[in-house]
């Protein structure tokens, strides 16, 4: 019997075409079991849309490589599994289905794998077993290796290579008459995995074409169908005040008021939100790059590009944003971050920005980590008084304080433990969000009073949001389900995955609840409002929420193209429009759209207005060089002597010191960085909005000061 047993496994090793094929049916039975069981019905049609592509494969093997035919295989089933494994791990934390522009990004994992790593179940790993298998047999058995190059014959070619027209014939097959379909997960769905990753290699843009020159800010408000109104609301009421923009690590809107067990879980945002301006039908509007898309939106009103992170494809050019806007009103500007500034390319998206300084882990040193930087006490603290001396200099500033204790995959050491979870939430995801948002807003806390005794809270214009989802649907196994059911009294959806709070505190004003739909690209139009800046001739595609109402948020990313949020709720398009599906704000699914086609075809326009206009502008390294050239020749022609580029008043960064706390002062827990520094970024070519005067400067700093040092171009404001 065993030497029966042996013969037939050998017999079938013997005929690779076969025991690979079946391997491969067993993970695409994995794959169908993980991402499509749930939302695509039977395995059989994966199956039929599967096995040509991987039969293809094989045939040409058996056709051209036969004379390392078991190598060839295993490296073929090596690359195959690499993309199965991919897509199930992509699938549990974005929801849609990966290829080669995602794997792009792939460098981000390193700094990310706490969060990769919580999301695989251990039998994920069962993918790789007969690679396993099959490499040590190599390695170790020299009867096994002997076995292989017995194979290396030549056996009915014609038959492969027939074999192999017949499978691209049918790959084709599966492709074409998907191939105009809005939703990429149908997609995949429907043409097969990897005929689907072969079809994005070549697939054509799903945006309209938009000339980049016909997007202007009076076309962008017809097709948002918004009015400026003749006296805006709120026009210039917090003017000259300074403006805090918090961005808070994966916060989701239902943890305003939650109270578990009679636990309140976030007392600190609750107090802001019954005190203040509060949107509770407010919606991320990230891709791929999550927080770093986040801040890009927040500080341009324009959309993520259709693939990767804002921060990698638009950190070249020059971007017309909130930083330049409130530096050409005489603003300092400046960002928080307790992470490198190299993480997600931040330090090409800043000089693209334009902001004046960043604040990085160099400034925040190494001390209290929770998640990827300092802990968010040690952010507030260190940044509460880098503002109070910022306002101490008479200048207004604008900036944006970036938290980040609340990352996924939510597991914060024991020691900033503020609450115990009652048992049922014990080892859970959702009990390892609940608890470390408990500790980001207790954190959060810290950092309002501090701003209150300091001087700054009264004195300037705080902004509150959710940079992205925390608990994503995809990641939640069914008792994960049950808790957000509990939490909510109904089925966890996908706009409640979407949503965020916005808070608004501003001077003299009083708290109220906005009812309206709003996205993060709404914040810098409505705080322009409020400032007193103009926006008339900007593109940007949000909409002031104290004075408009036509909420239209494109999606991208976590929902597949075509996809919008409104008042209606969450439409998200089958093969286009007819066959959609609405989810609506209050929980729910409807089969049907429940907003009009036009509106479908406005959002889907908006997109691609973005795309086209941002794809049109110049880089800022262009701009900074046609700058430099003009003051060469300025100099040249007054005979004046030239300062390097970009250096504004010929003032270094070595000259330019500040006053008031150093940040090497600022201590928490008793605490102190040994190299505490803020780093200075060129500020990237201000578009439209250059202060008189002023010049974009590329400047590095002279030496190591424990001060910020500042970048030439803003010496001489």
């Amino acid at each position: 019997m065993i030497l029966h047993n042996r013969f037939s496994w050998r017999a079938l090793i013997g005929k690779p075409f076969i025991f690979f094929s079946i391997v491969m049916i067993l993970k695409m039975l994995l794959v169908w079991t993980v991402v499509f069981r749930e939302n695509a019905g039977g395995f059989g049609m994966m199956l039929l849309t599967g096995i040509p592509p991987v039969w293809l494969l094989f045939c040409l093997i058996e056709t051209l490589a036969y004379r390392k035919k078991l190598v060839t295989y295993l490296i073929v089933d090596l690359v195959l599994t690499i993309i199965y494994f991919a897509v199930i791990m992509y699938y549990k934390y974005f929801g849609v289905i990966v290829t080669y522009h995602e794997l792009r990004q792939v460098n981000q994992v390193s700094e990310v794998n706490s969060s990769v790593f919580s999301l695989m179940d251990p039998y994920y790993l069962f993918i790789f077993t007969d690679i396993v298998v099959l490499f040590v047999l190599i390695c170790s058995s020299r009867p096994f290796r002997s076995f292989g190059r017995r194979l290396s014959v030549r056996t009915g070619r014609p038959w492969f290579a027939g074999g192999a027209v017949l499978a691209l014939i049918t790959c084709a097959a599966c492709i074409f008459p998907f191939r105009s379909g809005m939703n990429e997960f149908q997609q995949a769905r429907d043409m097969g995995i990897l005929n689907y990753e072969a079809y994005v290699g070549f697939a054509p843009s799903k945006n309209i074409k938009v000339d980049a020159k016909s997007v202007t800010p009076e076309a962008v408000a017809q097709v948002k169908g918004t009015t400026e109104p003749a006296q805006p609301a709120y026009w210039g009421a917090a003017k000259g005040k300074n403006v805090i923009v918090i961005q808070l690590e994966a916060f989701q809107n239902f943890l305003v008021n939650l109270k578990i067990d009679g636990k309140e879980i976030t007392p600190n945002m609750n107090k802001l939100v019954k005190d203040h301006m509060y949107f509770p039908h407010f919606f991320q509007q990230v891709g791929q790059g999550n927080t770093a898309d986040a801040e890009f939106v927040v500080n341009t009103s324009l959309y993520v590009p259709s693939n990767g992170a804002a921060s990698e494809v638009y950190a070249d050019k020059a971007l017309p944003s909130a930083p330049k806007a409130f530096a050409a009103s005489g603003y300092q500007t400046a960002t928080f971050h307790t992470n490198s500034v190299v993480f997600w390319n931040r330090d090409q998206l800043y000089k693209a920005l334009g902001w004046e300084k960043y604040y990085d882990d160099k400034f925040f040193g190494k001390n209290d980590l929770v998640s990827f930087g300092s802990s968010d006490e040690l952010l507030y603290a260190k940044t509460a008084d880098e503002l109070a001396r910022m306002q101490g200099t008479g200048k207004p500033f604008y900036v944006q304080v970036i938290s980040m204790s609340g990352h996924h995959p939510f597991r914060i050491p024991e020691r900033k433990f503020k609450m115990e979870l009652p048992d049922r939430y014990k080892g859970t995801l959702v009990g390892d969000y609940i608890q470390s948002q408990n500790y980001a807003d207790y954190a959060l806390g810290q950092f309002v009073d501090e701003l209150k005794k300091n001087g700054v809270w009264d004195n300037s214009v705080i902004v509150l949001y959710g940079d992205h989802q925390g608990l994503p649907i995809y990641s939640l196994n069914n008792k994960e389900k049950k808790l957000m059911k509990e939490i909510y009294g109904r089925e966890y959806t996908l706009p409640d995955m979407m949503n965020i709070p916005l808070v608004l505190s501003v001077p003299n004003q009083k708290a109220q609840t906005l009812e309206q739909v709003g996205g993060q690209s709404d914040i810098f139009p409505t705080l322009a409002n409020l400032i007193g800046v103009s926006l008339k001739n900007q593109v940007h595609f949000g909409q002031d929420l104290l004075n408009q109402n036509s909420p239209v948020l494109p999606q991208r990313y976590y929902l597949p193209s075509g996809s919008f949020i409104s008042a209606k709720g969450a439409f998200v398009p089958g093969s286009g429009y007819a066959d959609g599906v609405t989810y609506p704000l209050n929980g729910g699914k409807v089969t049907k759209p429940l907003d009009s086609k036009e509106t479908y075809e406005r959002a889907h326009k908006l997109i691609s207005m973005s795309d086209a206009y941002v794809a049109a502008l110049p880089e800022w390294k262009d701009q900074e060089k046609e700058h430099a050239n003009t003051d060469a020749n300025t100099d040249a022609n007054t005979g004046a002597t030239s300062s390097p580029a970009g250096s504004g008043a010929g003032t270094s960064p070595a000259d330019d010191q500040t006053s008031g706390t150093k940040p090497a002062d600022a201590k928490t827990d008793g605490t102190k960085p040994a190299d505490a520094k803020a780093s200075s970024t060129p500020t990237g070519t201000q578009t439209g909005n250059t202060p008189a005067g002023s010049k974009p400067g590329n400047t590095t700093p002279a030496n190591d000061s424990e001060k910020p040092s500042k970048p030439a171009d803003a010496a001489g404001k």
